[in-house]
């Protein structure tokens, strides 16, 4: 792989292994300045490993990371890197301006404190100590700490975690303006609506392994099905609606059936065809909450 100064992140085969369980299994990608990036998994994926292996807390066991060229380590001492992470406490004891002046401080390219604060909206929690904070305004408090500066990579693990809806909406907008600045925001989550609405590339590890990237539409295709809604009129039979071809799942409601199907045409044809009259019939893409599931179950089924 060639790395240049206008990659942000590059992962050339880079492995990582835990005693017998390999976290991090040959992962080869690159991101480029200006995208805004979710990285999906189920538990156990690999997600927070890899970030830890792109931000310099880790060494690979094989295989090479580099951020803008350089190392991790150099990347983040020329300050070109923040990150906010769900490890690790805040230093107790002091207040929320006095620990966000001690990042400003720390910073090669600082912004005033006084923006930093109002960026992450805790203007008002300034004179407050960090240990008297509720878990929300932890993490926007974590939040100013990854962006005291003037970084070009910005890595955010489960930022939302503990946020209300307004200050979940308040935070994109401004990851969405980091990013029209030619900033690249990498940012892991289990809120795949976020991912839906906020990145423009989403990466779905799956034990340690790229299983797709692509834009959130092109993981939706890529789950190869549809969902088939419609109501029924009593009896259901369950037997005879599993029986309709390409249907991958089943749930029944009441009236209401819900099918997954990897082809909706044929399903809804043959449903037609056993004599059933849908009501409310709709055919519609799977949402990436649906095609994460299909594509991670799908998976687990090929490799198990």
């Amino acid at each position: 792989m060639t790395t240049t100064a206008t990659t942000a992140v590059a992962f050339d085969q880079v492995s990582k292994s835990y005693g017998t369980v390999r976290a991090v299994d040959a992962l080869t990608l690159t991101l480029h300045p200006g995208q805004t990036v979710a990285l999906l998994g189920p538990n156990g994926a690999g997600k927070s490993t890899a970030l830890d292996l792109l931000l310099g807390l880790r060494q690979p066991d094989t295989g090479t990371v580099r951020l803008f060229g350089s190392t991790p380590r150099e990347a983040i001492v020329a300050g070109r890197v923040g990150a906010m992470l769900q490890s690790g406490g805040l230093m107790d004891g002091v207040t929320v301006a006095e620990l966000v002046r001690l990042a400003c401080a720390l910073h090669p390219r600082p912004y005033a404190v006084t923006d930093v604060l109002s960026r992450a909206g805790i203007d008002r929690l300034a004179d407050r100590r960090v240990d008297k904070l509720s878990g929300g305004q932890s993490q926007r408090v974590r939040f100013a700490l990854a962006t005291a500066g003037d970084s070009d990579l910005i890595v955010l693990d489960e930022p939302t975690t503990g946020m209300d809806v307004t200050t979940r909406q308040a935070f994109w907008a401004t990851m969405r303006d980091q990013a029209d600045h030619g900033r690249t925001v990498l940012f892991a989550t289990h809120y795949l609506e976020e991912a839906d609405a906020i990145a423009d590339r989403v990466l779905v590890l799956h034990r340690g392994r790229l299983l797709a990237d692509g834009t959130a539409t092109e993981i939706k295709a890529k789950a190869g099905a549809r969902r088939i809604t419609f109501d029924l009129d009593a009896p259901i039979d369950e037997t005879a609606l599993r029986a309709l071809p390409f249907v991958s799942s089943l749930d029944v409601s009441g009236p209401t059936v819900r099918i997954r199907s990897t082809d909706a045409d044929a399903t809804v044809h043959g449903l037609y065809a056993q004599g059933s009259y849908p009501r409310n019939l709709e055919v519609a893409g799977l949402g990436l909450e649906e095609a994460f599931v299909a594509l991670t179950t799908a998976e687990e089924a090929r490799t198990a």
